[in-house]
């Protein structure tokens, strides 16, 4: 019985991004149909935010700045996939490699938007708390089980 190779690190990182794209779609689905009718907030435009902070970019209508709202959101979610593509090419896959990609995702999002003057988590309410950790959950663990099951299932 053969054995499957190992994939090099770049076509972890490879599946990894699509795996990525893929679980934005499964967040984005889960915030428009279940998070959003459910809080009653409105759709949040942190991506957009975050590009136009580090980025010399700056839409002039409001037609511009949700695609780059969107743009960003998904590259950011390339981002996640990324993480959980370098995890697993450690060899570290399932539910412990979803929880170490989102605590490390998770808090490096926070401190980074909170250095940069974006977010104000000591502000945040409870319910701010567990929105914004149960769509990042979605993200992470959906980018996981992609990975795990479609993008680069294990063999025996």
């Amino acid at each position: 019985m053969s054995q499957a190779k190992q994939p090099s690190l770049v076509e972890s990182i490879a599946r990894g991004m699509v795996a990525g794209v893929a679980g934005t779609v499964v967040m984005t689905a889960f915030q428009t149909f279940v998070e959003i009718p459910l809080s009653g907030r409105e759709a949040s435009y942190a991506p957009a935010d975050f590009a136009e902070k580090i980025l010399p970019l700056h839409p002039d209508t409001p037609q511009a700045r949700q695609r780059l709202n969107w743009v960003t959101h998904f590259a950011l979610g390339t981002m996640w996939g990324t993480a959980y593509g370098i995890t697993a090419h450690t060899g570290l896959r399932g539910p412990k490699a979803i929880a170490v990609v989102f605590a490390t995702v998770y808090t490096t999002d926070v401190l980074l938007n909170t250095a940069l003057g974006l977010y104000q988590p000591t502000t945040w309410t409870k319910q701010d708390w567990a929105i914004d950790l149960l769509n990042k959950f979605v993200q992470g663990a959906a980018t996981g089980v992609l990975y795990d099951n479609v993008f680069h299932p294990t063999t025996s």
